[in-house]
């Protein structure tokens, strides 16, 4: 069976890479044939990431951060499903970002997203993010006005400059966070548009999937290729070396889920985890606890 080869980093967008997404197939599989193969591979990152959660959990130094960005039934929440399936749900948390609400909007566009932050020894879920503002509003300016921004009167306002800035204003967010031991990566489902069309069928064909359709989402696809543009620029000017984008091939949700496993037991890997280590005095204690239980 072969396993997804990330020693190229195939899916992993380079500082300053100009992103096309024409230029990455949806569809691609990297050699699997079927979903059976796929989640052969899939169940062994499973083990690994609860073994690597246990250390992260146990070391207590550093703390994991992965975001899930994707346009509409691209399948993040089945990703989060399936991958982190056998993850010890005292050690990780799932936040999923709405429309923000009137308090949140009394305070900076980062504010909901710091404070769930992952403790120390944890992993957390952003399941949507900070990205939503240069995505959404990149395609929406209108909804920057209810951010009630200094010098943001009206959408004419809302130039290049603007958006540069908050690019800007991303990194160093996440390079604060990166250098106080929380590791980031980042993930965009690439869906094509015919994918998209047949999921959205499927949820409107199937009763028990209705309820996860929504004709709002049917109006954001009209905005499909603003959405592609606006994803382009802001992973080409947010890939970094210490929070890196990688563009998952989504169209095969079989595929894209052991691709997410693969880069996430890779990356944790690379945190270099350490068990911690106890004195010479304490392994003395642990032999008297033992013996006293063992005369018990």
């Amino acid at each position: 069976m072969k396993a997804v080869d990330l020693s190229t980093d195939k899916f992993k967008v380079l500082p300053q890479q100009e992103v096309l997404l024409h230029k990455f197939d949806p569809n691609f599989h990297d050699g699997y044939k079927n979903k059976k193969e796929a989640e052969k591979q899939l169940m062994q990152d499973i083990e690994l990431l609860s073994q690597l959660q246990y250390q992260l959990y146990a070391e207590n130094k550093q703390a994991l951060l992965i975001v899930f960005q994707a346009m509409d039934a691209a399948g993040k929440d089945g990703a989060i499903q399936h991958v982190f399936s056998g993850i010890n749900p005292q050690g990780c948390a799932v936040h999923s970002f709405k429309q923000p609400s009137t308090n949140e909007l009394e305070h900076d566009y980062f504010w909901r997203h710091y404070i769930r932050l992952p403790e120390r020894g944890k992993i957390c879920i952003f399941n949507r993010s900070h990205y939503e503002n240069v995505l959404i509003t990149k395609v929406h300016p209108e909804y920057l006005l209810a951010e009630n921004l200094p010098g943001i009167h009206s959408i004419a306002d809302v130039n290049k400059e603007f958006w540069e800035e908050r690019y800007k204003q991303i990194n160093y967010f996440e390079r604060t966070i990166v250098e106080n031991g929380t590791m980031i990566i980042k993930f965009f489902l690439h869906v094509s548009k015919e994918e998209q069309k047949k999921r959205f069928l499927k949820r409107i064909e199937t009763r028990e999937k209705n309820w996860k359709f929504s004709s709002a989402d049917l109006n954001e696809r009209s905005f499909w290729k603003e959405y592609q543009k606006a994803y382009e620029t802001a992973i080409s000017k947010t890939s970094s070396d210490y929070a890196p984008w990688y563009i998952i091939p989504a169209d095969n949700k079989w595929f894209s889920h052991v691709a997410i496993g693969n880069v996430i037991v890779d990356t944790l890997k690379k945190m270099k985890i350490k068990m911690p280590e106890i004195s010479d005095n304490e392994k003395e204690a642990l032999k008297l606890a033992k013996q006293e239980l063992l005369e018990q």
